[in-house]
């Protein structure tokens, strides 16, 4: 198996060395790893994509390059320069440090990398670490992840799920802000949303009088409702959600038909 890895939080980031060992694993010992991952941070990006300048790409190791782009772009240059056009056989995006649950999934550049593979027809997953007071300080920030991928990502690719819709599938996988021993198990929910939580803006002035803005955010522990990502997370699960690009609100075409 070929797989291509890339991230958000930039090449050097701890959670991508996380990934490069979840994704050597599921690859076998005949597999190949492939890593493109963003030079620098690229966290809250999205799925954007660099369409008005180029992105510069320079080899760092044996199979591991870095872009100054988005994940999209890592995904982009991935495939259509480092692989020569060759699809992979899975992109993995993450491991994220912190959650990309509820409401943080649609600002995540480690989703975007994921969608990106998703357009372009390849099976992809998105992997993020939920921190929190039982796992921000322990030796392994990443334990949980680290421990349960392999097995979450083997679970995933085995189900039978049909995905021949235009905009196919690709999946959000969170581990939970727990010690690995204290993981409950597997929740597949759909995504929540925060109540009373969005992001804003601090403002701030400079040494030099000049006048700058903080983006900040909320309470990543409220409830999200049931059934649904974060609240899994919080109660000692890992959740998966399937996904798709496809941002049409379905429920409300049929309200809107007396505009026609």
């Amino acid at each position: 198996m070929r797989i291509l890895i890339t991230n958000d939080d930039g090449i050097n980031a701890p959670g991508l060395e996380v990934l490069h060992r979840i994704a050597t694993d599921i690859a076998g010992p005949e597999g190949e790893v492939w890593t493109v991952a963003p030079a620098f941070e690229q966290s809250g990006v999205g799925h954007c994509i660099s369409y008005t300048h180029p992105t510069m790409i320079a080899k760092m190791g044996e199979r591991r390059f870095a872009a100054e782009g988005s994940p999209a772009d890592c995904v982009l240059a991935g495939i259509h320069d480092v692989l020569g056009g060759e699809l992979p056989d899975l992109i993995l995006s993450g491991v994220n440090r912190g959650n990309n649950s509820a409401e943080n999934t649609v600002y995540s550049g480690t989703i975007g990398g994921a969608m990106e593979g998703a357009l372009q027809g390849v099976p992809s997953i998105a992997l993020s670490q939920f921190y929190g007071p039982d796992n921000a300080d322990l030796d392994d920030p990443f334990e949980a992840s680290a421990q349960f991928a392999v097995e979450v990502v083997r679970k995933i690719l085995a189900a039978p799920v049909p995905d021949n819709e235009a905009y196919r599938l690709f999946y959000n996988v969170n581990f939970p802000p727990v010690a690995a021993a204290d993981v409950k198990g597997i929740k597949v929910v759909k995504q929540g949303r925060r109540q009373g939580v969005s992001f804003a803006v601090k403002a701030d002035t400079s040494p030099s009088s000049r006048r700058f803005l903080w983006v900040t955010g909320g309470d990543q522990r409220a409830d999200s409702g049931e059934n649904t990502d974060s609240n899994a997370n919080l109660d000692g699960y890992i959740s998966v959600t399937p996904m798709r690009a496809d941002l049409t609100a379905y429920d409300a075409l049929e309200a809107l038909k007396d505009i026609e």
